[in-house]
Formats: structure tokens, sequence, C-alpha cells
């Protein structure tokens, strides 16, 4: 078993290798490094697993459970135990996490004040519907109503990102009377029946009947038809409700940055353009911060925030409970009274278990200066990548910000060849020095950094090092 105590990261020898601007098989290979020697100091040792091998796990899993799941790597990790910003194979290894469980686990792995509030509130109540008082839900409301701009003040409990936007996008129809909603390409929002439709990658959505939504430009930057001009993509959007609608539309829904598309934050210009578009069609904001949202991105608490917008109505999940399953949307009196139009219930919506937890998790991001510290460690790590990016041609682009980062590998810088296969490689590589991350994009070839926000500079460290080590024996 490998002790989780040591040395700080021994740093990796510097090697710069020659690179051209012509495409990546036409590059010299930069010199290899030289592998990192450990990660970070912890002071903790799991206990011995004696539970199923990873194995027998998979067999289960195969014959159990349902055929589309996937999972990363030749030989999947089994994951037994997590501690902040680590987590524990069946074997006791150590991994530096740099997904965060796809950006939810903002506190670390169970802190110990989310932990605790959560017991206690399970040995008191574990669920008694909102037909009853509860002080946790209201707490918590009341809690989270403090963090959002404006008259954003009436929030409505869910258990997931997916059943949040689906909501968010009823409450938007029902309020403006119409049922044209206008999304973006690229962009993800869930798995649902509306949520589908509002989904724009082909291999997110089943053939099934996603009526009522039009999909605008995605205003990517790196990819996008009109570079960083945010405004030319935001004529998209008003060429869409003059021309494809009755010229007034339900709303308009965006992530401000893409997760699952591959950490794309919009163009600058873009929302506040688009935003008065669509309030003089009649429509409604919506601001989808499940992933980027509860201080992720370091400089604001909400994404949305560094584009000087405030939307009409915001949907959050992931990072708000810290891996519980918990959702939310939040908008203003005016428009949260469509609901009383007829019945609108959910009953796990708001179980004391869950808003204890994610009432803990508000105390922990403030308490600890989770947010500052994204900001200093993410934009710490930014630099990082961008040197390995002057230094490897597979790198072709490095964006996002906070601790919500995207790295594209490309073939072909002039091209942008998606490098499909070599970004498996690198995962494999990085996995094997003990770093685990995530993919996303729509062609699968960007590498998606949302640790934990309590990663460390020594961690940044580690990974940069890691990723640098990896790409150099591509």
């Amino acid at each position: 078993m490998q002790r989780v105590t040591g040395t700080a990261t021994k740093r990796i020898l510097s090697a710069r290798g020659r690179r051209t601007t012509s495409s990546l098989a036409a590059s010299p290979a930069p010199e290899a490094e030289a592998v990192p020697r450990t990660m970070p100091a912890f002071d903790y040792t799991p206990p011995r697993y004696s539970g199923p091998r990873a194995a027998e796990i998979l067999a289960k899993r195969n014959e159990f459970l349902s055929p589309s799941f996937f999972h990363f790597y030749k030989k999947p990790v089994n994951i037994v135990e997590g501690k902040m910003q680590y987590l524990f194979d069946e074997d006791g290894r150590r991994y530096l996490d740099a997904f965060g469980g796809i950006a939810t686990v903002n506190c670390g792995h169970c802190h110990p004040d989310v932990v605790s509030a959560t017991i206690d509130q399970m040995n008191r109540i574990q669920h008694s519907t909102v037909l009853y008082l509860n002080h946790a839900i209201a707490d918590f409301a009341e809690a989270l109503a403090k963090k959002m701009p404006g008259n954003l003040k009436v929030v409505f409990f869910t258990n997931s990102g997916t059943e949040a936007n689906e909501l968010a996008l009823m409450i938007a129809r029902l309020y403006t009377g119409c049922q044209d909603i206008i999304s973006v390409r690229n962009a993800y929002h869930g798995n649902a029946a509306g949520t589908m439709g509002a989904t724009a990658q082909y291999n997110w959505k089943f053939n099934v009947v996603q009526s009522g939504v039009h999909h605008a430009l995605n205003p990517d930057s790196y990819r996008g038809v009109h570079g960083s001009d945010g405004e030319k993509y935001a004529k998209d959007v008003q060429d869409l409700i003059d021309f494809g609608t009755s010229g007034h539309v339900a709303g308009f829904i965006s992530e401000t940055i893409q997760g699952v598309g591959g950490i794309v934050e919009h163009a600058p210009g873009y929302l506040p353009a688009v935003y008065s578009s669509i309030k003089k069609a009649g429509g409604l904001c919506i601001a989808d911060e499940v992933q980027a949202g509860f201080a992720r991105t370091g400089s604001h608490f909400w994404a949305f925030e560094a584009h000087g917008i405030v939307p009409d109505i915001v949907t959050m999940a992931k990072g708000i409970g810290n891996g519980i399953p918990l959702g939310a949307v939040v908008t203003t009196p005016e428009i949260a009274d469509v609901l009383t139009r007829r019945c609108y219930f959910n009953t796990f919506g708001g179980n004391p278990v869950c808003t204890a937890a994610g009432h803990a998790v508000l105390k922990v991001i403030e308490k600890e200066k989770l947010q500052e510290n994204a900001h200093a460690v993410g934009s710490y790590l930014k630099e990082r990548l961008l040197a390995i990016k002057d230094k490897y041609e597979l790198v072709g682009d490095v964006r996002g910000r906070g601790l919500m980062l995207g790295v594209e590998l490309v073939t072909d810088r002039r091209l942008k060849t998606p490098a499909k296969s070599e970004i498996l490689r690198v995962m494999e590589q990085m996995k094997d020095i003990g770093v685990l991350i995530g993919k996303g994009g729509f062609h699968g070839n960007v590498l998606r950094i949302t640790p934990p926000l309590c990663f460390t500079k020594e961690d940044a460290d580690f990974f940069a090092d890691a990723m640098e080590y990896s790409l150099s024996n591509m």
C-alpha cells in the first residue's frame, strides 16, 4: 500500500523542446520530462479495504446496471474512499482528483463540516415532505437567496440539474405564454424531455420529440466562426427571433461556461447583447450554473456575474451539495407566482438532509475562503497550462477561469483537428502518475479540469508536471 504521507512534490525538470507552426506530425517531439516522484504530502492513510475488487464490481455492473454506462481508462479504477482533494483506490493508492465528480465536490471529499451536518440531520429526521414545516429547507433557502443579485429570492429545490433546468424552462413558458426557447449549440442542459431539446450535441440527444427549441451559434472564441466577437454571435440570436419565431419567445437558456461542451466560455460582449434581444422579445433569461456556480470560477460566486448581467432565473446543482443529490431554481417572486396556477409538488425537493448539507456547503465556502482559493490557484494553474501550450503542439487551446479549466488537444493547430485518441493516452499516463482528470467537448478532445476548490498551489504544480510529462511521451 502506498503511504500518503511523504515529502512535498518534486518538480519535474524543465526541458524545452523545439516546435514549429505546422502540424503535430511535423513537429520534433520535445525531450521527455522526468517522472514526478511524489504528490504533495497529505497526513492521512486510509484503512485497509477488504471489499469487492474492481473485476468483481465491473462484472456486476455489466450484468445488472444499464448498458449505457461507460467508464474512463482501459482498466477502470475502483475508488473506495475520498478525503478532500484526494481519492483512494482498492489498494490504498492515492490519486489527485482533478475532476471533482464532474465539477460537483466543491468543498472536498467527505468534508467534516458537510458530513457532520448531514449525519446530524439524518439523526433528527430524514424525510418529512414540504407539507410540514422544517427549518432546514427554510434556513438554506434564505442563505442561498442572500448570495443572489437583484430580486432573485424565491427558491424551488430539486434533486438534480436536469430537473432544475426542466422546471426553469416550464416556468419561462408559463410566465410568457410562449413556447419558443433559444439555446446555444454545443450546450448541455440535461437528459429529460425538455432539457434534451435545449441540449445541442447529437451524442446526448435521443430520437424523441424535442420541439420548441432553436439553437444559436456557439460563441466559441477558439472554434467559432466569429472568433471572440461576442456581438456578432449575438446577432444570430436576434435573427432566430426575427426569422424563426413569432417575434416573441419564452426565453433563452445558456451555461455561462459550457462544461460537457468542453469548458467553453462565451465570447466577451455576447451575453449582454443576447439578454437585450431576449428582453425585447418578451422572454426570460435563464442562467444554467449547474457546473460553474458556487465559487468555482473564483472571480465571482456565480459565473454569470463576470458578464455584468442579472438573469431572470438561475439553475444550480452539482456543487450545491458537494455530492448530495440536490438542485435548485431561483427566480423572482413575480415569476415564481406562475406555479400557483396549478399544483406544483416535488416529493424529495427540499429534503431536510439534502438542504442541511447544502447549507453546510455555503458555510464551508465562506469560512475557508474557497472562492478566493479557486481564483488564486486557478489563475496560477492556468498560467502553467499556458506555458505548456507554448511548448507542445498537441495543446491547441487553454481556457476557462478559476478551477474550471479546459485544455483542448489537437493534432494540427491550423486545422484544429481533434486529438481523439491522443487524449486517451494522456489520461492513461496521468492516471498512472496519480492524477484523475475528465474529458469532454463535442469531439471528446478536451481535458476538463474541475477539482475540489480546496486544491492547493502544490496540487496545481503536481498536476501540471504530470500533464507535461504525459505530453512529452506522446
